[in-house]
């Protein structure tokens, strides 16, 4: 199906006013935010919550444009042109990953208190889920929020969490419950200047150099009881639900990433002359590409399959994970494609494709990891 067809007037000036941001507040510093491995979240969220950029598809009351998930995807789309993973990733924690959970099953107050300051800008959101020995494993998580009175008594860690050293509040999931099954846990908004919170150390990674990630420590954290989302013991439940529209986000961050990736490579290949003729002149390198083009389709279109049955109200569990599994393998077979294809200027730091293969490979692992993915689809599709 062509995109004139489901983009509208109205939706195509969304997108006109989302690319003009990206390209004149947000590449322009790329380079200086990932040489000093952090964005300045606070100063660059407050611009873009002051132009509703935050909160696409929630509820006015509390700050958003209240448009739907088109008009999401347009957004997602936008900030993947980006010149690097980090600084999309950090914006979709924020819109897409931290929030969800509260705008669905959080209280009045927490969504005045905590969402409309996250909608706005005013706030840096964080997802804390993933324990040094709990990854994809959620349910081996072992941090612990003990109900005293009207508090939460929290205690624990939690590992790679985005944003995490900027963070005003957390959405955090943790055990309140010894019992064993799914019903042993919750999910609680966690301010971070409350006694007994600490940043463990920000964390040196191979990519994604211009988010901040952090290991988190709670010692004794006194949570306030109204800070719990939705009913104690329903956390891991409301958390899965999160995690599918945590992994839709990313598919509009791969497919326009890989689109990129391309388009600079073929850009490259055109200019470098190599036994008398152009790169691009090989027909084993514009096949290559033109595979890379039809299986990069295809994730975008299923992509745009996935928009529909969430406008549908129709559970895309399945076909979420499919799109994670092919865009996470592509985006690193492109990546290391493209790479080649640039010879040894392709190893340089200062090279965007060096970056983009170094950020590339997050996909394959953040949000559920391919192989995750693979058991999902085995089991919605009854194997």
């Amino acid at each position: 199906m062509s995109s004139d067809l489901i983009f509208t007037r109205d939706h195509e000036m969304v997108r006109k006013s989302i690319r003009d941001f990206v390209r004149k507040e947000i590449n322009p510093n790329v380079d200086e935010w990932e040489e000093k491995g952090i964005t300045p979240l606070k100063e660059l969220f407050k611009k873009m919550g002051d132009l509703g950029f935050l909160g696409i598809r929630y509820d006015e009351t509390y700050g958003g444009e209240g448009l739907d998930y088109w008009y999401e995807l347009i957004f997602l789309e936008e900030i993947a042109r980006i010149h690097c993973g980090g600084v999309p990733m950090a914006i979709a924690v924020q819109a897409c990953m931290a929030t969800p959970a509260i705008e669905q099953f959080g209280s009045v107050y927490l969504k005045e208190k905590y969402l409309k300051g996250a909608l706005k800008g005013d706030l840096v959101a964080a997802i804390a889920i993933t324990e040094p020995d709990a990854g994809s494993d959620v349910a081996a998580l072992k941090s612990f929020a003990k109900k005293q009175g009207d508090h939460y008594i929290l205690n624990g860690s939690k590992t790679y969490i985005t944003n995490g050293t900027q963070a005003d509040f957390l959405t955090l999931l943790a055990r309140t419950s010894d019992e064993p099954g799914y019903q042993s846990f919750s999910l609680f908004v966690v301010p971070t200047d409350i006694k007994g919170f600490a940043v463990s150390k920000k964390l040196d990674k191979m990519g994604m150099r211009s988010s901040d990630t952090a290991e988190l420590f709670f010692d004794n954290m006194k949570i306030p009881a109204e800070n719990l989302i939705g009913v104690e013991g329903q956390g891991f439940i409301h958390q899965m639900m999160q995690f599918q529209h945590e992994r839709f986000s990313i598919l509009p961050l791969t497919y326009i990433g890989i689109e990129e990736m391309i388009k600079e490579t073929v850009e490259y290949i055109k200019g470098r002359i190599v036994f008398g003729k152009p790169l691009i002149s090989k027909q084993v390198l514009r096949h290559r590409i033109a595979q890379w083009l039809a299986e990069n389709e295809a994730i975008k279109q299923l992509s745009y399959h996935i928009c529909r049955m969430k406008m549908n109200g129709q559970d895309a569990t399945k076909e979420i994970s499919m799109g994670k599994l092919l865009s996470g393998n592509l985006v690193n077979k492109v990546a290391d494609g493209c790479l080649q294809m640039h010879g040894g200027m392709g190893f340089m730091n200062e090279m965007r494709i060096s970056r983009s293969f170094r950020d590339s490979k997050l996909t394959s692992i953040g949000g559920g990891a391919s192989e995750v993915m693979c058991e999902i689809i085995a089991k919605t599709s009854g194997i």
